[in-house]
């Protein structure tokens, strides 16, 4: 028990009860730490006042979906014992500039509260939160045995703040930066983790733009013998990505630098392959920034054996014959993320050499386009469906559709839980037969008992949410 709880008298009612139903707070304390679902959790708490105050005082994590929808005083008032904490501000539209500027979800706020009451939090998790420099360097300075940080379309600081936590987390084991609104001043924020720190396990700075100290990253990795998972950004070019791998060969995720055109001489692009070569066990693989035919081949050899996961998001050159001959390679694949430059004959590859794929992603290259036919159509997404039985999760943007098409990929992934439609061109109606989207949407709910999420485009009518409402049973959002 808690040393902070206040014991009851000998002869407390709630006592004799505990005693007669065999459930000391103890031992319940120790079941319920080993339950890691929030949900199950939640559930638990609800039973009555002994299973909701074992359940408060052996929480460490807490996910708070809205930082608007409770106070950080009534959470530490709560919950007693927390380490680690995943934090959301802005609603999902401001990726899309839909929120005006100063909307508030400041972090400030809550990290003096978890000063007070949480001084051992481990772990914070932070999206679409404003996070100014000085908040990261109270996060730094404040808790000791701070470890992990991940920051996920949050603004409001700089490469100054980075410095901070740099220059004052001693056991950070991971510092994940993705797609936020940074004021880089300058990449030698990399240069303040002490020549003695040695405990990082994951670095992610893919989405900075400005160069950084590439000196100093390079001996932090080869300080760091248990990092595994590093995503570097474009500025890092095939001659420093291979100094890299070759200090860091146990990575289990990989994000590289840029892959464009660079005058490398043989004898490098061979110590690329052999660098590629000896990281037997990636299982991650992104980045490949304006990839192309000249230096892709250098990854083949790390694809053959581990590799479920290859983001290619960002390899906006990546054609349709460059995607062909890479996914003959990953024969394990289980998540694809690419653009529609790969089009349907990329798709038809994807559906013929990964029969594991259990999920795809197909974004826009151009998502302000001015609606001509292009990228991917219902060819490609019916080819993948056929060759990827085992398909769950489909986010598919594109151009063109047709209500038979998305009928077969139903048919085909049963199992399907997430299906994601955009149909680029706002109230487009099946190209073929100009009928309403209906019977599309109405086959996903039908066919697909699963379902959990369901995005809807095109031109719809109300029978489409008849069938929504009918069918899709196990339904949590649309």
């Amino acid at each position: 028990m808690d040393p902070k709880r206040k014991k009851s008298g000998l002869h407390d009612p709630e006592d004799e009860y505990r005693v007669r139903s065999g459930f000391p707070d103890e031992v319940l304390e120790r079941v319920l730490g080993m339950v890691e679902s929030g949900k199950d959790r939640s559930s638990v708490s609800l039973v009555c006042k002994d299973w909701y105050d074992a359940e408060r005082w052996s929480r460490r994590h807490v996910f708070i979906g809205n930082c608007y929808a409770t106070s950080p005083e009534i959470v530490s008032r709560r919950f007693r014992n927390i380490r680690s904490v995943t934090l959301k501000g802005k609603p999902r539209f401001a990726d899309f500039n839909l929120v005006p500027d100063h909307w508030g979800s400041d972090v400030r706020p809550w990290l003096e509260a978890f000063a007070a009451e949480y001084p051992l939090l481990e772990e914070l998790r932070l999206k679409r939160m404003t996070v100014t420099d000085e908040s990261l360097e109270m996060l730094g300075v404040c808790f000791g045995g701070f470890k992990a940080l991940s920051l996920v379309s949050c603004d409001g600081f700089s490469t100054d703040g980075l410095a901070a936590i740099a220059t004052h987390s001693k056991n950070l084991i991971e510092l994940d930066i993705q797609e936020n609104q940074i004021d880089e001043k300058s990449g030698s924020w990399l240069g303040c983790f002490p020549e003695t720190f040695t405990s990082l396990e994951i670095l992610n700075f893919a989405s900075l733009n400005s160069d950084v100290d590439f000196d100093a990253l390079e001996r932090l990795v080869k300080r760091c013998i248990s990092l595994k998972v590093l995503k570097v950004n474009k500025n890092v070019t095939l001659e420093q990505l291979q100094r890299l791998l070759t200090n860091a060969p146990q990575l289990l995720e990989l994000g590289t630098g840029s892959f464009a055109v660079q005058e490398i001489a043989a004898c490098q692009n061979s110590q690329l392959l052999r660098a590629f070569s000896n990281c037997k066990n990636l299982h991650t693989l992104s980045g490949l920034w304006e990839a192309t035919t000249l230096y892709l081949p250098v990854v083949y050899p790390a694809c053959t054996t581990n590799l479920t996961f290859l983001n290619l998001s960002y390899a906006a050159a990546l054609q349709s014959w460059d995607l062909a001959e890479l996914v003959a390679y990953c024969p394990r694949l289980r998540r694809l993320w690419v653009l529609d430059t790969v089009e349907d004959q990329g798709l038809k590859a994807v559906g013929s050499n990964c029969p594991l794929l259990e999920e795809l992603r197909v974004f826009p290259s151009d998502p302000d386009g001015d609606g001509i036919i292009r990228g991917v159509t219902e060819s490609g997404f019916v080819a993948v469906s056929h060759g990827c039985r085992k398909l769950r999760y489909i986010l598919y943007f594109c151009w063109q559709m047709t209500n038979a098409a998305v009928a077969t990929v139903a048919q085909n992934c049963p199992d399907i839980t997430h299906f994601r439609l955009c149909i680029m061109i706002p109230g487009q109606p099946d190209y073929m037969t100009n009928e309403p989207m209906d019977e599309a949407f109405g086959a996903v709910a039908k066919n697909c008992t699963k379902l959990q999420r369901l995005s809807v485009s095109g031109l719809l009518t109300d029978r489409a949410f008849e069938y929504i409402g009918k069918y899709a049973k196990n339904l949590e959002k649309v």
